[in-house]
């Protein structure tokens, strides 16, 4: 019997799911908000999980078109399309989040040891208005990969409306052909993303 392919939940070795970490959002994206161009990811978190995966390849979908100012490099810009066949693991932070300083060293720690499997990490900083607060963070945790600057959270419509932005942190694996492969609605460890990366970066 055919199904529709959709998202299913499934636990992951090693790690509880824990309380998503919401922090209250002004100017938000919501579910009444226009799903950017070419955009077919419609987030769907099964019992309210926090740590998704969504399995098997075939029912994925690509979120939209991705890109803004480079947080770093005044006069560049930075777009998903630049990581060609690559996975992506996209970092929702701000400087103002604590939860986001706890997990910044473990996620520079997947990013070192995945980056040579062809995975790319990308950041976006959220509802940081001092742009030189958000590159102080940067500097003071040693992320060693480039963040879009996004303070007024514009760019997270190519999320699709229903992709819960008041949740900061959270993070998206994407796989090599951009589809959402895994979303976590909270602060992570090495442990925790590292063997998702691994097991998206071996599919075929």
């Amino acid at each position: 019997m055919h199904r529709t392919p959709r998202a299913h939940a499934h636990p992951l070795s090693l790690i509880a799911i824990l309380t998503a970490v919401v922090v209250a959002a002004s100017g938000c994206a919501s579910g009444t908000d226009a799903v950017a161009s070419g955009a077919n990811f419609d987030f769907v978190s099964p019992g309210g999980q926090t740590d998704i995966l969504y399995d098997p390849p075939e029912s994925r979908n690509r979120i939209g078109a991705l890109a803004g100012p480079d947080l770093m490099a005044d006069g560049n810009d930075i777009s998903l399309t630049d990581y060609a066949d690559q996975i992506v693991v996209i970092n929702l932070w701000g400087q103002w989040c604590a939860p986001c300083r706890s997990e910044a060293d473990d996620l520079e720690r997947a990013y070192e040891a995945t980056k040579d499997l062809g995975v790319q990490f990308l950041g976006i900083n959220v509802r940081d208005p001092q742009r030189d607060k958000a590159q102080d963070f940067v500097v003071d945790n040693n992320v060693s990969y480039p963040s879009i600057y996004d303070p007024s959270m514009r760019t997270l419509i190519a999320l699709g409306g229903n992709y819960p932005t008041s949740v900061i942190p959270s993070t998206l694996v994407l796989d090599r052909q951009h589809r959402v492969a895994a979303v976590f609605l909270r602060a992570l460890l090495t442990e925790d993303l590292q063997p998702v990366i691994e097991r998206v970066a071996a599919e075929r």
